[in-house]
């Protein structure tokens, strides 16, 4: 064998050994704990419209307890099971909501390491086998109509360097990831419900109506001031029965009033017992008032009598609207408080005098008022219906006028007691707790609505 010949086969075992070698060689496979990145956290739950339960728990670490916020759909009604099934305003907000968690995907694997949940703040707040207080996340949970679990996420600390990214973990896996959550999530109470409590708007109300008193705690009896009513004339112009010499209703102040009632604002409810959301005569007749409701309803400033009606400490304001509701909200006692405290009256007592703020306890009824519509004249016949309108008289067409309007006003009466009712039974059930700056914003004195006569400086 030549040289050459010997210089060629070495080589060419060289090669051979060399692609023996690599493909012999271990590959370095990309890590498992990657091998979702990239991927959403709940791959069936595609469709935010088949949410209808949300249930989101925060763990308070000062009082080393959770606390929870559900939203659900029960038989087509919204309601919040965590504040004592009070009626929502839930279905496009729960939508809303439930599409944010179904974009979230998983960018960042970051641990499976349990002992890192802490750091990360995705330890369950439900957990009770851990008994550190801190580092536990928000747990966010969405069922579907058989109460089947469409997601369960506990959504952590925020990331540093990485605005809009928190850490997040499904409850039963270790595995935490950074992701983005922007979703939108909400658990105060008055972003869940109908923000427009009275349901008025600014034209609709017409009248409004002080009706002052003063309640002797000690004795029960009743030292009343009388009823200062202003009535609505035409724009930014108002009128009372009751005005001093050189007074006259400020329009300013009464705007006021009307923006403060159109933004009455609920931070919490309570309900009324079963026996108080009815007539109060009829309930005392059936004694289904317990004596501890009414020590209830006392601590939290409204007394009921033995004729049916309803007192408060505070006072009432009365509204009337061009539709004939009349609305009375009774004020009673400061509650004070925060959270949960407020919003359904946790285990901190509604009559500690602690936390923030100066909330305030309100009743609110509502009833038609006939008065607000008085009847139009009937025709005096209806001859005008058994003939062609050109052979009409002066007085067919007067009968016809007249009634066309009373036609008008058997609508308008139909439709105002039909909300009227509508209302009564949305506030029969409760009792209001709103804010310091609600309460003042519509609990006036008559000295508050009046101001001095403007006159004119004489021309020089």
């Amino acid at each position: 064998m030549s040289e050459l010949q010997r210089t060629s086969v070495f080589g060419g075992a060289a090669v051979v050994l060399v692609a023996l070698a690599l493909l012999t060689t271990p590959r370095r496979a990309a890590p498992d704990a990657f091998f979702d990145v990239g991927e959403t956290f709940f791959a069936d739950f595609t469709d935010p419209e088949t949410a209808t339960t949300l249930e989101v728990v925060e763990f308070d670490e000062e009082t080393a307890a959770a606390a929870t916020f559900e939203v659900t759909n029960r038989n087509g009604l919204w309601t919040i099971p965590s504040h004592h099934d009070y009626p929502a305003d839930g279905a496009e907000r729960l939508a809303n909501t439930a599409a944010g968690v179904i974009a979230i995907t998983k960018d960042d694997f970051r641990s499976d390491n349990v002992t890192d949940h802490e750091s990360f703040g995705v330890i369950d707040p439900l957990d009770d086998s851990v008994s550190t207080l801190r580092g536990r996340g928000r747990r966010v949970t969405f069922k579907g109509a058989s109460e089947q679990v469409l997601a369960d996420l506990i959504i952590g600390n925020p990331v540093e360097g990485r605005p809009g990214y928190r850490f997040v973990r499904v409850p039963d896996q270790n595995r935490v990831y950074a992701a983005q959550t922007d979703i939108g999530l909400s658990t105060r109470f008055s972003d869940w419900i109908e923000t427009n409590l009275l349901g008025v708007e600014r034209d609709d109300v017409k009248r409004v109506a002080l009706n002052e008193y003063q309640i002797d705690e000690r004795s029960g009896g009743v030292r009343r001031q009388g009823q200062f009513t202003v009535d609505w004339v035409e724009r930014d112009t108002w009128t009372a029965n009751d005005i001093p010499a050189g007074k006259e209703v400020d329009y300013v102040q009464m705007n006021l009033l009307v923006g403060g009632l159109m933004g009455l604002r609920i931070d919490g409810v309570r309900p009324k017992p079963e026996g108080l959301t009815g007539n109060l005569r009829q309930a005392f007749e059936a004694r289904t008032i317990t004596n501890a409701d009414l020590q209830t309803m006392q601590s939290r400033g409204f007394y009921p009598t033995q004729s049916g009606d309803m007192l408060s400490n505070e006072g009432e304001l009365l509204v009337r609207t061009g539709e004939g509701v009349l609305y009375t909200l009774r004020f009673g006692e400061i509650l004070y408080g925060s959270g949960n405290a407020i919003a359904i009256g946790d285990d901190t007592s509604d009559d500690e005098e602690a936390g923030s703020g100066e909330n305030r306890y309100v009743l609110i009824t509502a009833e038609f008022d006939a008065e607000a519509l008085p009847e139009p004249e009937h025709p005096a016949n209806r001859d005008f219906e058994n003939k062609p309108e050109p052979q009409w008289t002066d007085a067919d067409r007067a009968n016809k006028e007249a009634s066309d309007l009373h036609a008008r006003w058997e609508r308008r009466t139909e439709d105002g007691r039909q909300r009227a009712e509508e209302l009564s039974t949305r506030f029969a059930k409760w009792y209001y707790v709103v804010s310091a700056g609600s309460y003042g914003r519509v609990h006036k004195t008559r000295d508050e609505l009046l101001k001095d006569i403007e006159t004119e400086e004489p021309a020089a």
